[in-house]
């Protein structure tokens, strides 16, 4: 699977995990909850870890397309590589393909997105996408979102539409010295939603690490190659990255997650997100805004 298709080594580990038996998902677990680190393990220390034989770790690392282990793990370096990748790294690797075929570049933009977002959606797993809800919606939580240099824009939509919809809501700002009166604040119950993309930013991680240390409650977002953060966030949320762009990451799959997420939870808030909006649209005549 994963030696043919361009598909992320963690996806692709996710993705298998449901072809593979139980003693086999055990090191699914194992590397993904130590995802990379683990998987650059010996054989033995790996099926140690996972409390299973060397020869299970072996069908494991076949059944996902490698012929041993030396295989996986090379091909675990080659996602590293991709996982660190700069624009200046992806634009100097597809400049030579800028403009090949007859496509207009409008139309060559609009097969590549309608991809990415096929292949978004159909990779999202339904349970992950309901248990973000029901965080979201869960009533008297306070609800934290924060996002990275790109991605902080999407993780302030996401918070404005869900204070139209309920109490609590707070988008963090983007450095560390303003966040510590939320984070100090932080309790059991509570939930963060963070977002992180490729170059993965260590100001999210030790957002997500104080979140986990208060036992609050953590949602990702992130790419195919999965945060580090998520080998300890309760919800992952991942898209495709596929874009029209030479050097960036598409963050359309983002947003159409993101714009699902606040339908979800306007349906399932009801009748007390119709007088939160009330609300809000009240206290905006008032102040003359509206």
């Amino acid at each position: 699977m994963a030696a043919d298709a361009p598909v992320p080594m963690a996806e692709a580990i996710r993705r298998g995990m449901a072809d593979c038996s139980p003693a086999e998902r055990k090191v699914a677990r194992v590397l993904l909850s130590s995802y990379p680190s683990a998987g650059f393990e010996t054989v033995a220390k790996l099926a140690a870890r996972a409390g299973v034989s060397g020869p299970t770790v072996l069908r494991f690392a076949n059944r996902l397309g490698y012929r041993g282990f030396p295989d996986f793990q090379q091909a675990l370096r080659d996602d590293l590589d991709e996982r660190s990748a700069s624009p200046i790294d992806l634009y100097d690797r597809h400049r030579s393909d800028a403009g090949a075929g007859s496509e207009s570049g409008l139309g060559r933009a609009a097969s590549i997105t309608r991809g990415t977002l096929d292949r978004t959606f159909d990779a999202l797993v339904a349970d992950e996408f309901d248990r973000a809800v029901d965080l979201l919606c869960t009533p008297r939580t306070r609800v934290l979102v924060a996002g990275g240099r790109f991605s902080g824009l999407l993780a302030r939509l996401l918070a404005q539409h869900l204070q139209l919809l309920r109490t609590g809501v707070t988008a963090l700002p983007e450095h560390d010295a303003g966040r510590i009166e939320a984070v100090a604040g932080l309790r059991r119950g509570d939930v963060v939603v963070l977002f992180d993309y490729r170059r993965y930013e260590e100001p999210t991680r030790r957002l997500a690490a104080a979140a986990r240390d208060r036992k609050a409650s953590v949602v990702l977002f992130t790419d195919a190659w999965l945060s580090p953060i998520a080998s300890e966030a309760d919800v992952v949320l991942p898209s495709e990255t596929d874009s029209p762009s030479a050097a960036f990451d598409a963050m359309t799959p983002v947003l159409a997650i993101v714009e699902a997420l606040i339908a979800e939870c306007a349906e399932r808030l009801g009748g007390a997100a119709s007088s939160r909006m009330r609300e809000v649209e009240e206290a905006g005549r008032e102040l003359g805004l509206y």
